[in-house]
């Protein structure tokens, strides 16, 4: 780097808080490790536990087996289901292959679940807001096949139909962006003007405050860097939300290695946030690099505070490995 002049504009970083691990992330990943501390390697997980390469890879060190389908299980051995959730027949798999489960589904995610089955109930036709094929829609929809369609942003409304317009609801995938959720609700509102909307925002406060923190600091930023996979839906959405406030350029790396130089030409201030399911060593490695390159000055931008705290699966305090061996008649 050359010598700064006085004209040259200060550099600094925008680090937003709240970012990285939510609840229901810390208390999946916490989850896979506690169950190898107190049954041994290897414990299966059925998909990523959560959308994030390195995690993913860490857990695999240290005896984390994943799996994309229940099938790929041995008999009698755990499973474990990731934070996204899954689909009842999930369930009625695991329980024909004799394995013995733990459900690390977020609870946020859970309470969709339940609102699903409930509006199925009272025979809803339920539009469900999300991406085809993420899991969490997979797991959502399976609740209720036969009452829920997938609508796939607002250009996808012109599509949907439905039995009767006075029974009609929408639910949603928790890791979308505000504005893209509201805006396909106002699509199909304007169709069917007796829409019900969910009994609460289903978009989950974690994916709500890093949206918010981006925002702020989207009006400021030459160029946001977003750590976080490709697969992971909020942390994308991160990146969009960005330029939609403002960024002039952002960027999604799962770590620092993968910035390029070229992003930096004519940056003064770079943001700096990262996705619900990354672990806060990714973000510093972003900082440490940044700092080599003169951007040392680090601000922070607040949006909110988070002290939300999800308990462990309750399968976890129970001894599973004599449960598995039960179950396949081993004991």
């Amino acid at each position: 780097m050359g010598r700064m002049t006085a004209t040259t504009p200060a550099r600094r970083v925008l680090l937003a808080a709240p970012r990285g691990y939510c609840a229901g992330v810390d208390r999946a990943v916490i989850a896979v490790e506690k169950a190898l501390e107190q049954y041994g390697s290897p414990i299966y997980v059925r998909h990523e536990i959560v959308h994030n390469k390195y995690v993913v890879q860490t857990l695999e060190k240290k005896g984390a087996i994943f799996v994309d389908e229940t099938a790929e299980v041995p008999e009698g051995s755990i499973v474990m289901f990731s934070a996204h959730g899954v689909a009842p027949v999930v369930h009625e798999e695991a329980a024909e292959r004799k394995l013995a489960t733990i459900d690390a589904t977020c609870p946020l995610v859970t309470k969709v679940h339940k609102e699903a089955v409930r509006f199925a109930d009272e025979d809803y036709d339920i539009l469900l807001i999300g991406h085809d094929g993420h899991e969490e829609v997979i797991g959502t929809s399976g609740e209720a096949p036969d009452h829920i369609t997938l609508v796939d942003g607002p250009e996808d409304v012109a599509n949907v139909s439905v039995r009767d317009e006075s029974k009609v609801v929408w639910l949603s995938q928790t890791t979308l962006s505000v504005d893209e959720t509201m805006e396909t609700v106002d699509a199909l509102k304007t169709k069917f003007p007796q829409l019900i909307s969910p009994p609460s925002d289903d978009i989950c406060y974690a994916t709500q405050n890093r949206q918010i923190a981006v925002k702020q600091m989207g009006t400021e930023a030459d160029l946001v860097i977003v750590v976080g996979s490709k697969n992971s839906s909020n942390s994308v959405r991160l990146v969009e939300v960005a330029l939609g406030a403002g960024a002039r350029d952002a960027h999604l790396v799962d770590y620092a290695s993968e910035i390029d130089e070229a992003w930096l030409e004519g940056v003064s201030t770079v943001g700096v946030t990262s996705g619900a399911s990354v672990p806060e060593v990714l973000v510093e490695g972003v900082l440490e690099w940044l700092s080599q390159r003169g951007f040392e000055d680090v601000e922070i931008v607040k949006a909110a505070e988070e002290s939300i705290v999800f308990s462990l699966p309750k399968e976890l305090r129970r001894d599973l490995r004599a449960e598995a061996a039960e179950l396949s008649g081993k004991q």
